[in-house]
């Protein structure tokens, strides 16, 4: 009896150690913690966890409370046995917190979306006194309506950008078209990948209005007028029926539920900028819930080592063109070089886009995309 007492004891012992190592504690975690308004979840997870991705390793969520994992200001989190987070409901007088600080990301997810196709969407085909651009007040002509009626509202929307793989994106022109020469400046930079996939096109909302006049054929251009003074409208834009597009900043962070191979997913785009991003910097990245990837999802970002000459033992040439991609004839292998942690906030299909979190140097396209507790 004492030795199967033992032997019990033994592996309980060897839980809580396995747990202990799995889910390491900040050294100067609270022990009692009151919610505030403007508190995210990846900040609270960061005060108890090192690895704010392990969330919901030690969250105690109370399943006889309607949405338990929702986590409101007032509310008292305890750390208590076992390094579990219980919380003390507060007030409950206000919204709850969300994953990620929703200003960082409101435009990506009210205007931003990721289609396989367009091009057979009723579209702009000219403006009130033939200008070049219209705004809030003004009209455009709408070809291609089927079926509309005067009064409802459509939303302006643009393509604008292609993404594919091993080349992350095209740029488009008015027509959605690739763009003559388009990236010559940066032609010779292709990551080392075995996909060579059309991943979708991203189509930004760019205007909303009003049908004040529906044409009876189809040579005649049907009038919507627009409401929106933010961006200007232009010739060759699409319009599609305003809808309500719900979005969800109510998850958990988490590691991904599937290892990706190796190579697969990748940094396709930096938001507002050329080819670098750093915190609070949003990214597009080449897997979405096809690959299992969902809202939460945290990935760490590496830059793939390049394959070097060795200028002690191997070839004389000490030019740095050398540096390749790949591997081969003598050179050697450098390392990966970890960059940064992002979470995913709104998944497409084979493109989602994500928020750069935390890291030590800038993430950058073609940059790959790992497990969190990638080493």
């Amino acid at each position: 009896m004492l030795k199967q007492f033992r032997t019990v004891a033994a592996m309980a012992l060897l839980t809580v150690t396995t747990y202990a190592v799995a889910v390491e504690m900040n050294n100067a975690h609270p022990d009692t913690y009151v919610v505030k308004k403007g508190d995210t979840l990846w900040d609270i997870s960061a005060r108890f966890l090192k690895k704010p991705w392990l969330w919901p390793e030690i969250w105690q969520a109370n399943p006889q409370v309607k949405n338990p994992h929702l986590i409101y200001p007032g509310d008292v989190l305890s750390l208590a046995y076992l390094d579990r987070v219980t919380a003390q409901p507060g007030p409950r007088e206000e919204a709850p917190i969300g994953a990620i600080p929703l200003a960082d990301v409101e435009p990506f997810l009210k205007n931003l979306s990721v289609v396989d196709s367009f091009k057979e969407l009723p579209y702009i085909v000219g403006l009130e006194d033939n200008r070049l651009r219209a705004s809030a007040g003004q009209n455009a002509y709408v070809l291609g309506l089927q079926n509309a009626q005067p009064g409802q509202r459509y939303a302006v929307i643009r393509p604008t950008v292609r993404f594919t793989q091993p080349r992350p994106t095209d740029d488009l022109d008015a027509r959605g078209d690739t763009i003559p020469g388009n990236g010559n400046l940066w032609k010779n930079y292709v990551v080392t990948s075995d996909r060579n996939e059309f991943l979708g096109y991203e189509m930004a909302q760019v205007n909303v209005g009003t049908l004040t006049h529906v044409a009876s054929g189809d040579v005649q251009a049907s009038t919507l007028k627009l409401e929106d003074s933010g961006r200007e409208v232009r010739a060759g834009d699409r319009i599609v029926p305003v809808q309500a597009n719900p979005y969800d900043l109510q998850f958990i962070p988490h590691a991904p539920a599937s290892a990706a191979a190796p190579g697969h997913l990748r940094v396709l785009a930096v938001a507002d900028t050329l080819t670098a991003g750093g915190p609070r910097d949003v990214i597009a990245i080449s897997g979405g819930a096809r690959d299992g990837i969902d809202n939460g999802t945290v990935f760490s970002i590496w830059r793939n080592g390049s394959h070097i000459n060795d200028r002690v033992t191997g070839s004389k040439n000490t030019s740095r063109a050398d540096d390749a991609l790949k591997a081969g004839g003598s050179r050697v292998s450098l390392p990966d070089e970890y960059a940064a942690h992002a979470m995913v906030f709104r998944t497409f299909d084979k493109v989602s886009y994500a928020l750069v979190m935390e890291g030590t140097k800038p993430a950058r396209v073609g940059y790959e995309l790992k497990h969190p507790d990638a080493q």
